[in-house]
This record gives structure tokens, C-alpha cells and sequence, in this order.
């Protein structure tokens, strides 16, 4: 890994920022170079996740910062958020998946869809991280096509009745609350399903080459009772779910930039280090082509999301946006994770590098909250006005 991180900014990118914004992404980079980067590689071969870091991350405010103080958040920008999110991610993709998770997938629910009693029963805790959330929507059998989902709901006096399986949830095994979505009369609903309902149970994934160091699990519900005052009354239709991912999905954009800013510091770094033919290998044409390579698509990514996040901030934003910015910085993380260890040759297989870590990791963000090919699908129609696929659900 590089021993001297000092970021990756080729375009100034810092001086668009604001001095709180800087602070912010400076707080957080150091988090994860003081106390993440000394431990992670330990957590990846172990499967396990730094559950220690847990409370100092909702200290430094890692969790919902983007909600009203009353609520337990700190009521920061977008785009201070996205500089959260990178620099989790430069640390591993797990740890930003349990912030994401935490506040973009559950956090945000509550406050957009649920009640005032739900919020404030809820959020404060979450931010606090006293409680620990995980998002229910992807099934065995439904993942790209959510609205095929089989879990349902049925009213029964006082509440519903649930029944289904959910799988690839993070954070489940730990959770404390679920939220859930299933269809009510063919209707997508969301649910506030708590740790100790009957019926409730959240088995581990076990045998992952990729997020090791995350939490991940499945929600398997059998005629669990979930009260009236479990339901998420603000929305109905998969446009609750979706909006949630549009979270996720926002922040997954600013974070694989993290894993690939790391991956091209540490090729740098190598390649300055590392003499061949009485020369480093930086000198060689081949490699400077690779690194000026994976700069420019950092660039570019930067400029996408910081441009993302002023659009997020003042209203702008189409959801569109944030399928292009996932799509094309997942791909270009990627890429460039495996750049990277060409660089380094065979030394890049070690876990004396972070970079076979993250581009382990990379080949699940990918993947989750809306595939490489679904982005590119979402972006098709809405540039030629033809869908390609089928939307099975009832809003």
C-alpha cells in the first residue's frame, strides 16, 4: 500500500471544495489511515469485520450525516458525504458498504418514508450506531427484476404477517432492524422488521472471495408478525425501494474512487521502487502508459461526482445521473485495481498490497445495487425513450 497517501487530485478538484468539506474528507482519510489501513488486511483473510472501528465511526459522524441534527445527523452537504464515502472505500468496500448501508439504505427510509414516531424511536440510535440496520429487497431468485419479488405481506388485526427469503443483505446477521420490503396485495410496502420478531432469522453467507471483511447474510421470514406501527407509511410501490438504492447508489459513485485512488498511489509508489534493467520501471513507456491511464479515469470520475453531488445538493439531480456515475466508476475502479497489479508484477497477489483486495471487492460493487449492464439499460431509455426491458410491478 502507499506508505505516504496524500490523496490524488491531478485537477485541483480541492480548491472547488469548501474549508468544512476538506475538513471532513481530512477527518475521515485520517480515520482510515490511522485505524483502518493497520487492520483490514487481518479482517479480509479472517471473513470478519472490524466491529471495534464501529463506535468511533458513529463518533466521527459516519452514519446518516446527512440528516437534520434532530434526527442525530450533522446536517452535511452531499458532497462532504461522497468524500465520507471515498475515503471508507480506500480503507476496503466493506467498510463503506456498512456506512452506506447504515445510512442510505436504513437511515434514510425512516426519514423519507416513515413516521414521526418511527423517526425519532429509530434515527438517533442509528447515528449513534446503538442499533445497527440492514435493507431487504434482493431475493434468490429476483435481483435485477426486484418487482417479481415473492415475499408478501397480510393484513391481520393489529399488523401483517410476513412470509419470504431475502439474500446478499449487509449487515443482516447484526442487524437490529430490517427494513424490509414485500408486496401487500400485489403493492410493494416497506417494514420495519425488529431482532427478536418470530420467525426472523438472518443466517451468514459463508465462502465469499469477495467483501470479505463485510458482514453478509440472509433475511428468511416465516409467518413473522410485524405491528401497524412497523409500517413505513410514506411510500408505496417500488419507487420506495428504488429511491433508497438511488442512496446506496449515490455513494457506491464517490467510494470505488477511493479503492482506485489507493491501487494507482500504490502502483506509483512501487514503480518509482522498483528497479529493472538498471532502472524503475516507472521509467518504461509501458508502465507510464498504465499510470497516466489510471489517472485520467480518476479524473474524470472526481469531476463526475463532484459535479453529482452540487446537482444532489440543489435539486438538479435525475436518477440517470447517479446510473451513469455508479456505472462508469465501478468500471474504471476496476480496471484500474487490475492495472495495478500488472504494475506490480507478482508482488501484487500479496496481501502486503491492498490491491487484489479491492479489486476482489470491486468485482461485487459492480455488481450490487444495479448491475453494470441494468445501468447501462437505465441509460439507454432514458436517452432514446425505448425501454429494453420489463418493469413487473404496480406502483
Amino acid at each position: 500500500m502507499s506508505t505516504n497517501y496524500k490523496g490524488v487530485d491531478y485537477f485541483n478538484i480541492d480548491a472547488l471544495l469548501s474549508e468544512e468539506e476538506r475538513m471532513i474528507r481530512d477527518t475521515t482519510r485520517d480515520f482510515v489511515t490511522n485505524e483502518v489501513i493497520p487492520v483490514i488486511e487481518k479482517h479480509n483473510q479472517a471473513m470478519t469485520f472490524p466491529r471495534d472501528l464501529i463506535p468511533k465511526m458513529a463518533e466521527l459522524g459516519f452514519f446518516g450525516p446527512t440528516l437534520p441534527a434532530e434526527y442525530g445527523g450533522m446536517e452535511v452537504n452531499n458532497v462532504a458525504y461522497g468524500l465520507m464515502m471515498t475515503e471508507l472505500e480506500r480503507g476496503d468496500s466493506g467498510l463503506r458498504s456498512f456506512a452506506s448501508v447504515q445510512s442510505g439504505l436504513v437511515m434514510y427510509p425512516i426519514y423519507a418514508y416513515g413516521s414521526e414516531e418511527q423517526k425519532k424511536k429509530w434515527l438517533p440510535s442509528l447515528a449513534k450506531a446503538e442499533k445497527i440496520g440492514c435493507f431487504g429487497l434482493t431475493e434468490p431468485d429476483f435481483g435485477s427484476n426486484p418487482g417479481g419479488m415473492i415475499t408478501n405481506a397480510k393484513k391481520v388485526d393489529g399488523g401483517y404477517i410476513l412470509n419470504g427469503a431475502k439474500m446478499w443483505i449487509t449487515n443482516s446477521p447484526i442487524a437490529d432492524i430490517a427494513v424490509v420490503w414485500a408486496k401487500l396485495d400485489g403493492v410493494v410496502h416497506g417494514f420495519l422488521v425488529e431482532r427478536g420478531f418470530k420467525g426472523f432469522e438472518t443466517p451468514q453467507t459463508h465462502g465469499k472471495l469477495s467483501l470479505r471483511a463485510s458482514i453478509t447474510g440472509e433475511i428468511t421470514l416465516q409467518d413473522v408478525f410485524v405491528p401497524d406501527a412497523n409500517l413505513l407509511p410514506g411510500v408505496k410501490g417500488l419507487k420506495g425501494p428504488l429511491g433508497c438504492l438511488n442512496q446506496a447508489r449515490y455513494g457506491i459513485a464517490w467510494g470505488v474512487l477511493g479503492s482506485a485512488m489507493e491501487c494507482y498511489a500504490t502502483a506509483l509508489e512501487y514503480s518509482l521502487s522498483r528497479i529493472q534493467f538498471d532502472k524503475p520501471i516507472a521509467a518504461y513507456q509501458m508502465t507510464q502508459e498504465k499510470l497516466v491511464w489510471m489517472l485520467n479515469e480518476i479524473t474524470k470520475g472526481q469531476l463526475m461526482v463532484y459535479r453529482l453531488g452540487r446537482m444532489k445538493d440543489d435539486g438538479t439531480i435525475k436518477h440517470t445521473h447517479i446510473s451513469m456515475a455508479k456505472r462508469n466508476n465501478c468500471e474504471i475502479a476496476l480496471t484500474i485495481c487490475r492495472m495495478a497489479r500488472e504494475v506490480l508484477g507478482a508482488n501484487g497477489i500479496l496481501d502486503e498490497y491492498p490491491v487484489m483486495r479491492h479489486a476482489n471487492n470491486l468485482e461485487s460493487v459492480k455488481t450490487y445495487e444495479g448491475t453494470h449492464e441494468m445501468h447501462t439499460l437505465i441509460i439507454g431509455e432514458d436517452i432514446t425513450g425505448i425501454p429494453s426491458f420489463r418493469v413487473d410491478y404496480k406502483d
